[in-house]
């Protein structure tokens, strides 16, 4: 975790930016008693960020439009990775399941 300075230092991004980039919910740094903590991950949005700004020239109404794309994203493979958990969970106890059924329709 990086304090306020050290993110600025890193990332090349004045500290302004950042107040406003954390105000537009682009950056979303942890609030501690003694103040901002940023991760690795508000590293690399700064980053995407930058390079979205520099070198695509894509405007703060793009920026936004992209973060939250990313993060739905990033959402949807949280969510594919917990259904993929649960299903190898249930996945013995279905296919015992599914013999079974199978068993009493060839009996029928």
């Amino acid at each position: 975790m990086f304090d306020s300075t050290e993110f600025c230092r890193i990332s090349g991004i004045q500290p302004k930016a950042l107040a406003e980039w954390i105000e537009d919910d682009w950056i979303r740094p942890v609030q501690q008693h003694d103040g901002w903590r940023f991760s690795t991950i508000d590293l690399m949005r700064a980053q995407l960020i930058l390079d979205l700004r520099g070198d695509m020239g894509v405007n703060d109404q793009g920026i936004a439009i992209v973060l939250h794309l990313v993060d739905q994203i990033h959402g949807l493979r949280r969510a594919l990775r917990g259904a993929a958990s649960t299903l190898v969970e249930v996945a013995p106890a279905l296919r015992s399941r599914a013999s079974r059924l199978k068993g009493r329709r060839t009996a029928m």
